[in-house]
């Protein structure tokens, strides 16, 4: 009987495909949709159709088969029913919106801006170009939702990338409400607008028990009273170190395959075993070690501290993990599986003092939000019910896991849910912490809508508000070569002047012979800018990929120049007149184990070293995207980048 309702349903769907194209190729869509991960490289190269194909590529047989795949979850997350927006409500914020252009308050939103800030999509997409006021645009939308279309506050989260970025939007939502008369002070500013960080903490504190943090351990033990993207802070201090080479040394006495696995990894000789039953009183080796494809050795434990979070924050469980199914070297298959005893020992200190990694504990959330949301209070979810989130773009699977379980969970309760994304799949440049845009253009197979249609609305903000034309095209050129990305199509809305231009390269220069060469170009834009008629805030801005070139230059500035210097990753959402970068393209180099690790989670299209040669041309967009209406590159040599800028006769 089994076989006969087979066969039938077969000739039916046949049938169906032929008379119904179109719908049966929704119903196989449908089928596409995630809960948490997983999938194949044939279906998910399908499910970029809506935004752009990437460059066809064959994908690579592995050797061993991959991790088994979770069962994928048809279900939606949003609508079916639109968002309440009426003509009165859009008649009330365009009369607001123009009375505040008048005041100065606000610049006059665009067509495509008022598009996102009047959206009535449950689920909605905003691919935000570089310069394309999308911050502002943010800040008129959250308006509109408090304002016309009476969200409660306590209903609502703005999501930004680290607490700077969202003092400022703070900042500016206070301003433009308090035209509005609307009642907003500071705390339910603060409230409203979180890094993802401070929005777990916020829920872990009902949920697990408020736990103290790892990653804010100190040698006074001071807590940050409001949490921050771990990943933009510096080295390990004391503190951390100390509970990691604890960790380290105890598991070292206690396993005797941990033994094994450390002398093997620093090409020492086997240990001599203590005899049956006794503890091994050996000192752990304190070698450093250099895994290949990073840039620097450092400590075993600190080593396997930063792989471990570059594997949770790709949707890895660790103690879950299975080396032997990993498409990798013995070498890499011995690193995982001494990482994972070590893990094991790490997390049991951790437990004993009370104290909890954020990627432990936004695994432990999903887990509890995904157990349909068990004891989890209505109110501390509240919050969560609508989000707006910036710079989605540098999401990561782990994160992806989190806004799932949370979305899931609220609408199991029966709450009206929406999720407004906002990016730039161009300006992705996280994938060495775990962050990936793929996860940004496939977003309709993790956050699926309901009913007919399980796509998200996308708009696009393509005009740029900052550059000039040339610098726009220099800077899109550097891009030719990524092989997976969202194709748009920006528009300058300045206009250049004389003496305006896009990339001037500079080749063969080497910073340490040729320093007062910078400095000397540094004043000359300083004196060109002064003498622009309005001219940008901020008149001149150095960029480099690394700190080094950055601290050689401040050194023999004149601090009373109106210059700021930034690594290209924390300039990000900044601009200038004039933008210099001093940098070489360097190529990365192969990552084995994050090669295999990327095949392991099923998240990606890319291997690891595709995606790091994607993010260093994504790099290099963003810094000279920086700039408004000149550009300098000063380079020893062309490679990645500045050869392609080469081959344009910028030199």
């Amino acid at each position: 009987m089994l076989s006969a309702v087979k066969r039938y349903k077969l000739l039916v769907s046949g049938a169906l495909a032929r008379c119904f194209p179109r719908t049966s190729a929704h119903l196989r869509s449908e089928e596409g949709a995630v809960l948490f991960r997983r999938w194949s490289v044939a279906d998910a190269k399908q499910s970029i159709e809506s935004v752009g194909k990437p460059k066809a590529r064959a994908p690579r047989k592995p050797s061993k088969p991959r991790a088994k795949p979770r069962k994928p979850a048809s279900e939606g997350i949003y609508g079916p029913a639109r968002m309440t927006v009426d003509n009165p409500q859009i008649q009330a914020m365009r009369l607001r919106v123009g009375k505040a252009v008048e005041a100065g308050v606000i610049c006059a939103p665009s067509d495509e801006q008022w598009a996102m800030i009047l959206s009535d999509s449950p689920v909605t997409r905003i691919f935000a170009g570089a310069g394309s006021g999308k911050s502002t645009t943010l800040v008129l939308r959250v308006v509109f939702m408090l304002c016309h279309m009476e969200i409660p506050p306590e209903r609502l989260t703005v999501i930004s990338f680290t607490n700077a970025s969202c003092m400022q939007l703070r900042e500016q939502l206070l301003q433009v409400l308090g035209f509005w008369n609307f009642a907003f002070d500071p705390v339910q500013a603060r409230r409203c607008v979180r890094t993802f960080h401070s929005a777990m903490g916020v829920l872990a504190k009902d949920v697990l028990g408020d736990p103290r943090w790892f990653e804010q351990l100190d040698e006074k033990g001071a807590s940050a009273p409001e949490l921050d993207n771990p990943l933009t802070s510096s080295r390990l201090r004391p503190a951390q170190q100390r509970l990691l080479k604890q960790a380290y040394q105890s598991c070292y006495a206690e396993t005797a395959r941990f033994r094994q696995l450390v002398h093997q990894l620093l090409g020492l000789a086997q240990p001599a075993e203590p005899a049956s039953g006794k503890r091994c009183t050996r000192k752990a080796p304190q070698d450093v070690f250099k895994l290949p494809g990073e840039f620097t050795s450092a400590p075993l434990f600190e080593v396997f501290y930063a792989q471990a979070g570059f594997i949770e924050s790709i949707g890895i469980r660790i103690d879950q993990l299975q080396p032997e199914r990993m498409t990798c070297s013995e070498h890499e298959r011995a690193f995982v599986e001494a990482l994972i005893l070590f893990w094991n020992h790490f997390q049991k200190i951790l437990q004993a003092q009370g104290l909890m990694t954020f990627n432990a504990a936004f695994q432990q959330l999903a887990q509890r939000l995904t157990g349909e949301g068990k004891n989890i209070p209505a109110e501390a979810l509240a919050p969560f019910s609508h989000l707006l989130i910036d710079e989605f773009q540098d999401i990561s699977p782990q994160i992806v896991q989190w806004l799932q379980a949370l979305h899931r969970a609220l609408a199991r309760q029966g709450e009206a849910v929406s999720l407004m994304a906002i990016g730039d799949d161009w300006q992705s440049i996280y994938g060495w912490r775990g962050s990936s845009p793929e996860l940004f253009i496939d977003f309709d197979k993790y956050f699926p809508g309901k009913g007919a249609s399980k796509k998200s609305r996308v708009l696009m903000l393509e005009t740029n508000y900052r550059s000039i034309e040339p610098i726009i095209r220099d800077g899109e050129s550097v891009l030719a070569d990524v092989s997976f990305k969202q194709s748009k199509n920006s528009r300058a809305a300045k206009t250049a002047q004389a003496g305006d231009h896009g990339v001037k390269l500079v080749t063969r220069f080497d910073i340490k012979a040729r320093l007062p060469e910078l400095i000397a170009q540094i004043r000359s834009q300083c004196e060109y800018v002064a003498a622009r008629q309005h001219a940008d805030r901020n008149a001149v801005l150095v960029l480099s990929r690394r700190n080094e070139p950055l601290r050689a230059i401040q050194a023999q500035l004149d601090r009373k120049l109106p210059v700021k210097a930034y690594s290209i990753h924390r300039a990000k959402g900044l601009q200038a007149e004039v933008a210099i970068i001093v940098d070489d393209c360097l190529p990365p180099e192969k990552h084995p184990l994050r090669n295999a690790l990327y095949a392991y989670s099923g998240f990606f299209h890319n291997s690891y070293d595709q995606a790091m040669a994607d993010e260093s041309l994504r790099l290099a967009y963003v810094a000279i995207t920086r700039g408004v209406s000149r550009v300098f590159w000063f380079t020893q040599k062309t490679q990645g980048a500045t050869r392609i800028l080469a081959g344009r006769g910028k030199g």
